[in-house]
């Protein structure tokens, strides 16, 4: 028996650049520039016409403060390093190196530009930690700035219009931007969960559906056989010979359909785990789903149990989109299983209808018109179930004359036979 070969994964896409480079060195990039071009500037460069009043060019003669500007860089190399492991210390080593950084060029303020690494390192933290941390590290730039703003004010300068105001709120819209992302985040990843959440349930109800439909058709047959055979096994020994190698027929094909579906579970459950490793998942064999060519075949199964059913076909039968012939063929199944089960009625007529644009399944009996006390009422709600996935109509109560009735409309979409076809080809 050959396999196919499993298909390689598709290639991820590449990460946009601001991704792919850690938080720690656009922070570091960010800082760096704007400390190390004024002094590029003002005292690597040969002397110009003009000059900076913040960095004047013998700002940085004296040893104390070539020391003082060593230790902000330093400081604020290790921030960069550990602000993804360590963000608050890191953020804290960030701040404490641009102070660093005023005190050694003997400045009063801080330039907006080397501040922009604090607004940086700040929209990472809003981003990637809780709201606490970063309302915190929010409100340790805005004192830092606040407190430049007081020592001035204590000092009597008021020359030039004090640029704090501004830095804050480029402090406020940094936050802003990453408390934005971190609750985008926190969205997309709840609808993830509520999106794994609401597969789980449907996968279960397909599941159950499957079994219900499955298992208890085959449970009444057996029960209905095992009666009858315990009977006639005095009087009839032939006849309950018969019975019991139906029952053993139908328990066979219970216990498969059973493995089979626990087999596509383990095969689900090690697909996940490729998928997971990295690895494609192994291709499942592949196995014919049942239809209504399958309804024949459950209606001799059905009478010779005792229960007469008498199929009629209408319409041009073509083959059908699978969704729709499985479901099609469950009605029937579960419907007959009802009648055997539930109605006390010794037959029970189905009706398959194919129309241009839907197919139509009719099943009813002559029986009691209702379920007994022990009907879990499962049957109906998975038929209903499978009816409203296809976007059809569905049926189910007592007949006016008596007995009871189940009626499914199942839309059929155009242009599917031609597919349907293919796939069967």
């Amino acid at each position: 028996m050959s396999t196919s070969p499993s298909l390689p994964l598709p290639l991820p896409l590449p990460l946009p650049l601001i991704k792919r480079l850690p938080p720690g060195l656009w922070t570091a990039l960010a800082w760096y520039a704007a400390a190390v071009e004024p002094v590029v500037e003002y005292v690597v460069m040969p002397p110009r016409r003009y000059y900076s009043l913040s960095y004047p060019r013998d700002g940085l003669d004296s040893p104390g403060a070539q020391a003082l500007l060593a230790v902000a860089f330093v400081l604020v190399m290790a921030a960069s390093a550990v602000l993804r492991r360590r963000t608050s210390a890191a953020y804290g080593l960030l701040i404490v190196g641009t102070v660093i950084s005023t005190v050694a060029w003997r400045q009063d303020e801080i330039p907006p530009t080397q501040f922009l690494a604090v607004d940086i390192a700040l929209c990472y933290i809003a981003a990637t930690r809780p709201r606490r941390i970063s309302l915190a590290a929010a409100g340790a730039a805005l004192g830092t700035l606040a407190g430049y703003l007081a020592l001035r004010s204590i000092a009597g300068d008021d020359s030039g219009i004090a640029p704090e105001p501004f830095m804050a709120l480029t402090v406020v819209i940094a936050w802003l931007i990453g408390n934005s992302a971190h609750q985008a985040r926190a969205h997309t990843a709840e609808l993830h969960a509520r999106a794994a959440a609401e597969a789980v349930t449907a996968e279960r109800l397909r599941i159950a559906r499957e079994m219900h439909d499955t298992v208890a058709h085959s449970i009444g047959i057996i029960a209905l056989q095992a009666g009858a055979a315990a009977r006639v096994v005095e009087t009839q020994p032939a006849r309950a010979r018969e019975a019991m190698l139906t029952v053993e027929m139908a328990s066979r094909e219970t216990l498969s359909g059973l493995r089979r579906m626990l087999g596509a579970l383990r095969q689900a459950d090690q697909d996940e785990e490729h998928t997971g490793q990295g690895r494609a998942p192994a291709p499942a064999p592949l196995r014919p789903a049942a239809g209504l060519a399958n309804v024949e075949q459950l209606a001799a199964t059905t009478t010779a149990a005792g229960v007469r059913v008498e199929v009629r076909w209408q319409g041009r039968r073509r083959p059908l989109p699978a969704d729709i012939d499985l479901a099609a063929f469950r009605i029937v199944q579960e419907s007959v299983t009802n009648a055997v089960r539930h109605s006390g009625a010794d037959s029970c007529q189905v009706r398959v209808d194919y129309l241009d644009d839907e197919l139509t399944v009719e099943v009813s009996d002559r029986g009691r018109g209702g379920g007994t006390n022990t009907d879990t009422g499962y049957g109906l709600i998975g038929m209903r179930e499978r009816v409203a996935l296809l976007h059809g109509n569905f049926t189910a109560g007592p007949r006016p004359g008596g007995g009871f009735l189940i009626a499914a409309r199942l839309p059929i979409p155009a242009g599917t036979e031609a597919e349907a076809k293919a796939g069967a080809r």
